[in-house]
Parts: structure tokens; C-alpha cells; sequence
């Protein structure tokens, strides 16, 4: 009994034809995470933190900007922000915690440090939760609000939710580590 052979490239060329396709068709069902281009904040903050904060960041502290308050249109609030980076987590490596204090005078920006005032903020208006570089809202990230009660909860992320985090990051967080 005589078994029928095929040459070795016949043979060979089926079998990348079977490998081309399995790697297709897994390349396909993994879900792709569109590009990141250097000029997005969390891209350059987190390259920052890595190559001059060797990947870690513990409390760190900014006083940011002021604002009108919604509740009160005579009364100016102050934002300070907290700042936490951790290169190794899998989930949640930068977090961005946002509290609100009355306008800070000349005479307080002198004697109080920013870890001093967030804290005297005492609690939370907004929570930025960041894992991957990219715009906010991809999956990984979370974002919290205080409802009216002062209750932080999930919020959903919108256009403006995403300028603020760009705003914080951009002209606050990343300039105050630059200088540091």
C-alpha cells in the first residue's frame, strides 16, 4: 500500500494558510485600543512620572483654579487637587481627587501648604480614576461626582467631564511636576 506524499512546499503552504487564519481570527475578537499620539496629557503625564518619578507618586498636592460657585454667584471657590500615580497597578495607576475651599487670599497661599488646604477642603467634589493614557472615559477609567448631599458617586462621563480632566491634568497637575 502506497501512501500518497506532498512535496514538502505544498505541504508547507497549507500549513501557513492554517496559521494565517487561526492569528486572524484571534487578532479579530481581541478588542483593539485605538492610538495614543504624544500630545495627549495622560500620555505625557504618565511618561513624565515614569522617567522622572521612577513610576510612583504618593500624595502629591496642587492648588489650582478658581471658580464661580453654582450656588452662590457672589462667592469665588478654589480647587486643589491630589495627586496618586502607581506604574504597576493593573487598574487605576493615576488618580486625580478634587476638592473645593473658599478662595484662598494671598496671606493663606503664603502660610498653608496644598496638602494643608486639601485637607481643610475635607471632602471630595470629584474623583478622576485613569489606567491607560488616552482621552477620558476609556475602559478602565472611572469617574465620581458629590451629588448634592456631598456624596461622591459614579457619574457618567461627558464631553465636559472629559475638558475638565484635560484642564486639571493639562494646566495644573503637569506643570506643577514639571517645576518639582
Amino acid at each position: 500500500m502506497q501512501r500518497c506524499r506532498f512535496p514538502n512546499s505544498v505541504s508547507f503552504a497549507l500549513f501557513a494558510l492554517l496559521s494565517v487564519i487561526c492569528l486572524s481570527s484571534l487578532s479579530l475578537s481581541k478588542e483593539k485600543t485605538p492610538a495614543v499620539g504624544p500630545d495627549d496629557v495622560t500620555f505625557r503625564l504618565f511618561q513624565l512620572l515614569d522617567t522622572s518619578y521612577g513610576g510612583k507618586l504618593a500624595e502629591f498636592y496642587v492648588i489650582g483654579d478658581t471658580y464661580k460657585n453654582p450656588k452662590a454667584e457672589d462667592q469665588e471657590l478654589q480647587r486643589v487637587f491630589r495627586v496618586e500615580y502607581d506604574k504597576t497597578k493593573l487598574y487605576g495607576r493615576f488618580r486625580l481627587d478634587v476638592r473645593s475651599v473658599d478662595k484662598l487670599s494671598a496671606e493663606q497661599l503664603k502660610n498653608y501648604t496644598a496638602k494643608q488646604v486639601f485637607e481643610f477642603g475635607e471632602s471630595d467634589v470629584e474623583k478622576f480614576t485613569k489606567t491607560d493614557p488616552g482621552s477620558f472615559g476609556r475602559v478602565g477609567d472611572l469617574y465620581l461626582q458629590a451629588s448634592e448631599n456631598g456624596v461622591l458617586a459614579t457619574a457618567p462621563v461627558t464631553a465636559d467631564t472629559r475638558k475638565a480632566y484635560e484642564i486639571y491634568v493639562g494646566q495644573w497637575v503637569l506643570p506643577a511636576l514639571e517645576k518639582k
